[in-house]
């Protein structure tokens, strides 16, 4: 694992970064699946297939984030 050397209040805005990120990811997610329940997906991806493609759609948008603050 990597040692960042935070100090306490760096850890303390990193956690919360953190945790505001993925709330954030997991209330889209939510959005997404409740749109796609009038949505017409073939059978074979309904359930886990369409939430699987979903989420790897998200992880691919979110990685642009990657780099954009430097500590």
């Amino acid at each position: 694992m990597v040692n960042k050397g935070f100090t306490g209040l760096d850890a303390l805005v990193y956690g919360f970064g953190c945790g505001l990120g993925w709330f954030v990811a997991i209330v889209l997610m939510a959005g997404i699946r409740w749109k796609l329940r009038k949505a017409r997906v073939p059978a074979a991806l309904e359930g886990p297939g369409i939430a699987l493609i979903v989420a790897g759609i998200m992880a691919m948008a979110f990685v642009i984030f990657t780099g954009m603050i430097k500590t």
